[in-house]
């Protein structure tokens, strides 16, 4: 598996991400022996990087890594841990909120980090992104909260998840240490991130962004109700034969890993054989008219 550099100076990372946001949806696989078991299944496929949150599992799945981790320091020296912050609901925790909303002051942050360093088991984030932009909390202060974790060792870097360009650039440039990627939703049925410059911001910054919800949250691989997973579904029955039988959740990843911003997909799956066959795709070479066979087949229509 590849190593990138997500950006100039920051931390290198798998070209593959491996995401924790499901891993309470099915209690047969969700101890910390079988959760240990999976990241060391990435580690031998060389996906070395994971990306929970804080809110992950009505805040529980920072604990069930780390609890995870907590049984192989040697697996825990080996990979790299990608965290967010920043949005808060009601739940057994907080009975006292009455509605979700977003945090990202300096003060929240840098509690929440120090949660994170506790739950997780580690003295150091790899990487801490705010989760959501914050409407109602300055650039001044969200930079003072990440500033000072990376200040005081907390975090090695910093980036945020969910930003537009605008976002990104303001607070950008209130950061004592340059913003490292912005994780943001991108996949064959979610394209935003090519057309609303953010691609073209991460280019022109150098840095690498990240790509959640790679298979449309499951809607692409259902393919049952959705025009634009049943067109998907019929090419990648003849497409697939030309790259080696290759499944349309395969061909999804390689059309990812394709686009020149050199996004990170984040796997989103519980099963140790879905996670081997998307590190397949990262060996994968779309040729260019097949990388637009498939955005066509999308879109429902060819290019303009």
């Amino acid at each position: 598996m590849q190593r990138v550099l997500i950006s100039e100076g920051g931390p290198e990372f798998s070209r593959l991400v491996y995401g924790t946001w499901r891993f309470l949806d099915d209690p047969s696989s969700c101890s910390p022996e079988q959760v240990l078991e999976r990241i060391k299944v990435c580690l031998d496929l060389g996906i070395t990087t994971l990306d929970t949150a804080e809110i992950y599992g009505l805040y529980k799945v920072e604990e069930l890594v780390g609890r995870a981790l907590a049984l192989d320091s040697g697996v825990r020296d080996k990979v790299q841990i990608v965290t967010k912050s920043g949005i808060y609901v009601p739940c057994e925790f907080h009975p006292e909120r009455t509605v979700a909303h977003y945090n990202a002051t300096a003060a929240r942050l840098v509690k929440s980090a120090e949660k994170s360093l506790r739950f997780l088991g580690v003295e150091t984030l790899d990487l801490l992104l705010v989760h959501r932009p914050d409407w109602l909390t300055s650039v001044d202060e969200t930079a003072e909260g990440l500033n000072q974790l990376l200040r005081a060792g907390k975090i090695r870097s910093a980036g945020v998840s969910n930003y537009n360009v605008h976002q990104f650039e303001a607070l950008n440039w209130r950061m004592e240490q340059p913003l490292v990627t912005n994780q943001v939703e991108f996949s064959l049925m979610h394209m935003d991130p090519i057309d609303d410059g953010v691609f073209d911001q991460c280019q022109r910054l150098r840095i690498k962004p990240m790509a959640w919800s790679p298979l449309a949250g499951g809607r692409m691989m259902s393919g049952s109700t959705d025009a634009g997973a049943v067109r998907l579904h019929a090419k990648a029955a003849k497409l697939g034969l030309k790259y080696g039988n290759a499944t349309l959740d395969q061909l999804a990843y390689a059309w990812l890993l394709a686009h020149p911003a050199q996004a990170l997909p984040v796997i989103g799956t519980n099963k140790v054989e879905r996670i081997r066959a998307v590190a397949k795709a990262a060996e994968m070479k779309l040729e260019r008219e097949d990388w637009y066979a498939l955005w066509e087949a999308a879109k429902g229509h060819g290019v303009p």
